[in-house]
């Protein structure tokens, strides 16, 4: 299964915000919307960072409340790493893993497309696996 899969049944809805929004807007943003993380768009529509509740946590311990009041753009992550729609379950798992991370924007021709969150892998990776399952059941009793 790849990510255009996943976007077919989730959607392309991305929450974005600009690098100018304060950090309060944001911690905000994803209380109300009940999310972890938002995509930070600069000209264009173009991913120039990404926010986590992590990142708000940690901005927060290293700046005290102050934090709240600067942009989002001195504490987001810039070096955002991303997915196209051919990119794999398997190859986001690693990445996702390998990287510490639990959100991936999708990005084609350089348009922020759809974000994949490790909720999103994990349940696709779990039906994947009950196809797996079924097709062998319906193999053996079957003969």
């Amino acid at each position: 299964m790849n990510v255009a899969t996943i976007l077919k049944t989730k959607g392309r809805a991305v929450t974005t915000a600009r690098p100018e929004t304060s950090m309060k807007e944001i911690a905000e943003k994803l209380a109300v919307k009940k999310i972890g993380a938002i995509v930070i768009v600069g000209d264009g529509g173009r991913v120039a960072g990404i926010i986590s509740e992590r990142d708000l946590v940690r901005a927060i311990a290293e700046r005290g409340p102050g934090a709240l009041t600067a942009s989002v753009g001195e504490v987001m992550t810039r070096n955002v790493v991303t997915c196209n729609e051919g990119s794999t379950l398997d190859e986001l798992m690693e990445t996702m893993t390998n990287g510490r991370f639990r959100h991936v924007p999708v990005v084609m021709d350089g348009n922020l497309v759809g974000l994949i969150s490790i909720g999103d892998v994990v349940k696709y990776h779990l039906a994947d696996m009950a196809l797996e399952v079924n097709a062998m059941r319906s193999y053996l009793t079957t003969g």
